[in-house]
């Protein structure tokens, strides 16, 4: 089995050489090919904490985009792993599509800023994490209304990494182009994600138990909030609220520590 891996290794790789160095169609064809059930791979674990309005088919017709822009960029040469790296780029592709045909309305952007500022006051002030009954006071509506801002924002804690980032007097850059080699890091790239790491890792612990469950299968596990949902007995957009929730916690978190960087 590892040697028929290798041999595939090679296959591939092989493919790459004659397309990006001798220009053969036929490789590159092959190349999309082979890759594109990743798309399909994205789009259905993407999909399951979208709302119902949001076409599988329109993902997976972004999500191409992103295979072929990931096929251009990629640099062979290097011996990365093309599919984890094709993965970040169909994805953000497809939350690009998303943003571009304005499934995310700004009123449910504003209202998840609203909510993580109710979490970072309420925390602060309580010295603990917010019920959701404090979170709905603060903010002046019922738990029901808090429940469902939860659901339709659970697309807006989806970072895609082809979106600016910098500083308002910076010029803004692509998000992905910070994204380094993690085969070699440098020291300052280590000690800050060490501390990221142990400010997650607490931020984790201090969750309510549902959502560091839905954290814990969710990314470090990988499995689908359908998955998650049959694992905990609960419907998958009440998972994908306790997600939403769970996000909006660490967000507050990180945004405090990198506030007492600065």
């Amino acid at each position: 089995m590892a040697r028929a891996s290798v041999r595939d290794k090679a296959k591939e790789f092989d493919k790459w050489v004659l397309w990006k160095e001798e220009g053969s169609r036929s490789a590159e064809e092959e190349l999309v090919e082979q890759f594109l059930p990743l798309v399909n791979k994205v789009a259905n674990r993407l999909s399951v904490g979208l709302p119902a309005s949001v076409e599988k088919e329109d993902l997976i017709s972004y999500g191409r985009f992103g295979l072929l822009d990931a096929l251009a960029k990629f640099d062979h040469t290097r011996g990365l792993q093309f599919e984890t790296y094709a993965m970040w780029r169909i994805r953000g592709a497809m939350i690009d599509g998303l943003r571009e045909a304005d499934w995310i309305p700004r009123t449910i952007r504003d209202k998840a800023k609203k909510i993580e500022e109710a979490h970072t006051v309420l925390e602060q002030s309580c010295l603990r994490t917010p019920t959701d009954q404090e979170v709905s006071e603060y903010l002046g509506i019922t738990e029901k209304e808090l429940r469902q801002v939860y659901y339709d924002t659970s697309i807006s804690t989806m970072i895609s990494i082809d979106e600016a980032v910098g500083d308002e007097d910076e010029q803004k850059t692509a998000r992905h182009t910070y994204i380094v080699d993690e085969m070699t890091p440098g020291p300052e790239r280590v000690a800050e994600l060490g501390n990221l790491k142990e400010v997650l890792s607490r931020s984790i612990d201090k969750l309510p138990e549902k959502e560091r469950l839905v954290v814990s299968l969710f990314y470090f596990e990988e499995l689908t909030l359908t998955e998650i949902a049959e694992v905990m007995n609960l419907s998958p957009s009440r998972i994908s609220q306790l997600h939403s929730k769970a996000v909006s916690r660490l967000r507050s978190a990180l945004t405090r520590w990198k506030s007492q960087l600065m």
